[in-house]
């Protein structure tokens, strides 16, 4: 009887993040917001194979060239993972984010971070990126492209943003790729900042008109 009580009592101490954790039966790390309204919150994160949060050093990075208020941007962020940069997006201002993620659980736990935080402006959509491009589009401010590494799918999505109308005349695109790839970008885009971080290379591109 003791170990039943012990049991039930274990249970009931456990927090709501470990609780998702379990039932979506994965192991939850941390993922630490870096600035704006949300700075410092600590969000879960599933233990998922291939699931690659971009580093905080990375994304502070970013965000500096961006510039710390980002009022009124129109956001997507495709191969969204855990929505750290989205997430950085809306706690710095963005009126509105897109997060794109094809795997269910990372979309989940998104989700429920996003109602952690209370944010109502934002879209989740579970969907491979490439088919979501194909869809009938709305412009971009800015688009976060942070695709799985050796798979060759940088340059099909940059292409498909660019054709497909789903960039604003001056959007700002940011694109981290393995450093060994030297990305296909459309010749508008013209690169503004780089930096490489560990097997990683990220890239900010402003659009001009063709």
């Amino acid at each position: 009887m003791k170990r039943q009580r012990s049991s039930r009592s274990s249970a009931s101490r456990r927090s709501p993040d470990q609780r998702e954790g379990n039932r979506l039966g994965k192991k939850l790390g941390k993922l630490r917001i870096i600035g704006g309204e949300f700075r410092r919150r600590q969000l879960p994160v599933l233990d998922i194979p291939g699931l690659r949060p971009t580093p905080d050093r990375v994304r502070e990075t970013l965000f500096n060239w961006l510039g710390q208020q980002l009022d009124g941007q129109q956001v997507l962020d495709l191969f969204a993972g855990t929505g750290a940069l989205g997430i950085e997006a809306v706690s710095r201002g963005a009126a509105w984010v897109d997060f794109v993620e094809r795997d269910p659980r990372a979309s989940a736990q998104l989700t429920a971070n996003l109602a952690l935080l209370n944010i109502t402006a934002s879209g989740v959509h579970i969907d491979d990126a490439q088919a979501y491009l194909t869809r009938p589009a709305k412009p971009y401010t800015l688009v976060f492209l942070d695709p799985p590494f050796h798979q060759q799918l940088a340059a099909p999505c940059c292409f498909a943003l660019e054709s497909n109308g789903w960039l604003t005349t001056e959007a700002m695109i940011y694109l981290e790729t393995e450093t060994s790839l030297t990305p296909e970008v459309p010749a508008n885009w013209q690169l503004q900042r780089e930096t490489q971080a560990g097997e990683s290379t990220a890239r900010l591109y402003q659009r001009q008109a063709p």
